[in-house]
């Protein structure tokens, strides 16, 4: 099937499920409660809070276009050029450069999107074997940061002939100054699904309640789907927001972070800002243009950040007893000091910007 024609379809179910209110892909067997938190009231401590996409370190769009282009001669030498390149970007380097960026932010909970699981084995590829999770918690070893995983949910998943890559979403929490319960991993009711044999594309989100200096939090992390080369998916990042913000109910201290894929203003942003959460960024820095957080290029060679969008967030709700939000919220990876040195050139740490921020009501 050509890639026009499998984005118009899958925009034209996603506009048929929206109509009749029916999944595309059911959730997983967790389930989602109407609410993870009975709110409680009482003075707010500070938070820290990171959040960071790792990426993957290539162009999957173009593998996937490759795939279901229905040419097979394109489909080697699209796998060729996305290995040669993930090894260039090199993942070890760069997880290093966040394990930094985490020592000196020290955040009480990390969120983390795009922690991939790579084994690629194919003739004619250069062999990739790298677990993300396992790579960036040995490098938080070695600066004496034991971070836990908290929780974690899985997306998005290629099984093919010598390949398997499969995407996660992860919540770490620091065990010696959070007591973390109540772990959710939930796969989103509205999702893509299968577009390839073999290679599914799905989303969700992961919480914990978090137990910060006697006062209880629910911190969230979640990845809304991205746009298909030449479909938006305004209306699934939409769909997937509104069964979020509803899983997360009256919960009233919850820090939601991630990347959601989608601009202020969106029907994404309006969805979450309507059930009450503020938008850490717009409220703390109002009108500052260095907000954008997307993205460096798929090699991440370019030599200055060139973004044009801000779709990586943190939010926040119920924090501050009188209504207000003090602290400080800054993006990481943007100054080409924050680059670092790969096998073959300098690299930026991932193609997105990771958001620091410290939190007091």
């Amino acid at each position: 099937m050509h890639l026009q024609r499998t984005a118009a379809f899958v925009s034209a179910v996603l506009a048929l499920a929206a109509c009749q209110d029916a999944p595309i892909m059911g959730p997983s067997g967790d389930g989602a409660p109407d609410a993870l938190l009975d709110g409680r009231r009482s003075l707010a401590r500070a938070i820290a809070i990171y959040n960071q996409n790792l990426y993957v370190g290539a162009d999957l769009d173009a593998v996937l276009a490759a795939l279901i282009n229905g040419d097979p001669a394109d489909d080697l030498p699209a796998l060729q050029q996305a290995a040669a390149t993930l090894l260039a970007t090199d993942f070890p380097s760069r997880a290093n450069a966040m394990a930094d960026e985490i020592a000196e932010t020290h955040p009480h909970v990390i969120g983390l999107q795009e922690v991939w699981t790579l084994e690629v084995d194919v003739p004619g590829v250069p062999v990739v074997n790298q677990d993300f999770l396992e790579i960036l918690l040995r490098a938080l070893a070695d600066r004496d940061l034991d971070y836990v995983v908290a929780a974690s949910v899985t997306g998005a998943q290629a099984h093919l002939p010598g390949i398997n890559a499969i995407d996660h979403d992860v919540l770490l929490a620091d065990p010696t100054r959070v007591a973390v319960s109540a772990p959710i991993s939930h796969v989103y009711s509205f999702n893509i699904g299968e577009i390839f044999p073999g290679v599914t594309l799905a989303r969700g989100f992961v919480a914990v309640e978090g137990m910060v200096e006697g006062e209880p939090y629910l911190f969230v992390s979640t990845h809304l789907e991205s746009d298909l080369p030449g479909s938006p998916l305004s209306g699934l990042r939409a769909a997937q927001a509104t069964e979020l913000v509803t899983a997360i109910g009256a919960a009233e201290r919850v820090v939601l972070m991630g990347d959601l894929n989608d601009v202020p203003g969106s029907p994404m942003y309006q969805a979450i800002a309507g059930a009450g959460f503020t938008d850490v960024w717009d409220r703390m820095r109002p009108g500052a243009s260095e907000g954008l957080t997307c993205c460096h290029g798929a090699n991440l060679s370019n030599r200055f950040a060139d973004f044009d969008k801000r779709i990586d967030y943190v939010f926040s709700r119920g924090i501050g007893s009188d209504g207000g939000l003090r602290g400080w919220i800054r993006r990481l990876g943007t100054l080409p000091s924050d680059k670092l040195a790969g096998p073959l050139y300098e690299v930026w740490p991932s193609d997105h910007a990771g958001l620091a921020a410290r939190l007091r009501g």
